[in-house]
């Protein structure tokens, strides 16, 4: 017999599911060009293999300009809002569970801002509008982001790992400054990720302070996030990062909901904790890392999202719903941002973090 918990899982995650499907064909619609939604299921219709129609809005040069809009604008945001939306908060839900503080957020951690760092660094001195860009020229610097480059050169994953490096080096500051004490270890890692954030942010003004004006101008979006810069060429790495994390996560997954019990209970259960606890960190700075790099700093999603989750199924952490929540979370978010200013575009950055300031006092009221 289905309980009645297990009864609305079932339901909840079948909504999901229906809910990613028909988004994107939503989704596609809403912009600074308007596409009546029938045209956008004919364009879909003709990727799944039907027939296109000779004209959309009455011309052959409308079918043409709709399907580059949808096809080379706009499907590639949606994909990758919903993979920057997964994948960060898969990593707050993560986070949450291994260092055992409801409070644990990529953004809170000092993590995006570390990695906002790296990246920022690797532009501002690599760049061909960079500090070294004579000195290095034609070996290390980086393409503009216009120009078309292989997944496997320089130029594309020289900001990555930058801003990985970035990231893993913020959470040994905040493991550092919050000790080793356990009785106020919650209120301890979330100053200390406060601070580490502060710290990069610093880091990162100081750099834009002494960039080129075109290196700076080019940066700036690392400190608000947006999806502007999407297209298919730059989808790749951030979909293969989170699906692989995603998988490895769900692999452990037995191990780190032990970790919620304690780190003694996970011991007797055969668990290093030590080593597991560092992994998921590592592999957390990696997912935050990638999706940094490509999109910029978003905060709050990987706080807001495990939250709902957990309110939806009490005592229960679904990766999968969670993921999936997230990125169409994420997806609605760029919609707005897209949609809320007559011809303008709200960065996405500014509406997570209206939005996840309200939610933090709102846990921190619970807590209380």
């Amino acid at each position: 017999m289905i309980d009645a918990s297990q009864r609305r899982y079932y339901v909840c995650f079948s909504l999901l599911v229906l809910a990613t499907l028909l988004t994107p064909i939503f989704a596609a619609s809403f912009g600074a060009a308007n596409i009546h939604l029938n045209d956008v299921l004919m364009i879909f219709n003709t990727l799944l293999g039907g027939d296109m129609p000779s004209a959309i809005d009455g011309s052959e040069h409308a079918v043409t300009i709709t399907q580059r809009i949808v096809l080379e604008l706009r499907l590639p945001r949606i994909l990758l809002a919903f993979v920057a939306g997964a994948g960060l908060s898969i990593a707050g839900s993560v986070l949450q569970t291994v260092t055992r503080n409801p409070l644990a957020d990529p953004y809170l951690f000092g993590i995006s801002s570390g990695a906002s760092f790296g990246a920022v660094l690797v532009v501002s001195l690599f760049s061909q509008t960079g500090l070294f860009a004579e000195m290095f020229s034609g070996v290390l610097t980086i393409a503009p982001s216009f120009t078309a480059q292989p997944w496997w050169s320089w130029s594309t994953l020289s900001i990555p790992i930058g801003a990985f490096i970035g990231a893993s080096l913020s959470v040994l500051v905040v493991f550092m400054l919050s000790g080793p004490g356990r009785s106020s270890q919650v209120e301890r890692m979330l100053l200390s990720g406060v601070a580490t954030s502060f710290l990069f942010g610093a880091l990162t003004s100081l750099l834009l302070y002494f960039s080129t004006p075109q290196a700076a101008a080019s940066v700036l979006f690392w400190s608000l996030g947006s999806f502007a810069k999407a297209s298919w060429s730059n989808l790749l790495l951030p979909s293969v990062t989170v699906g692989v994390s995603l998988l490895v996560m769900l692999a452990f997954r037995r191990q780190i909901m032990a970790l919620q019990a304690g780190d003694e209970t996970a011991h007797t259960l055969g668990i290093n904790v030590a080593k597991l606890r560092l992994s998921m960190l590592l592999l957390c700075s990696l997912i935050t890392a990638m999706l940094v790099a490509t999109c910029g700093g978003i905060g709050f999603v990987g706080l807001m999202i495990p939250h709902t989750v957990r309110l939806l199924f009490s005592g229960r952490q679904p990766m999968i719903l969670t993921a999936m929540l997230g990125g169409l979370f994420m997806v609605w978010i760029d919609v707005i941002a897209r949609c809320i200013l007559f011809n303008q575009e709200l960065p996405v950055g500014i509406i997570t973090a209206a939005l996840g300031s309200v939610f933090f006092l709102f846990i921190l009221r619970q807590r209380r």
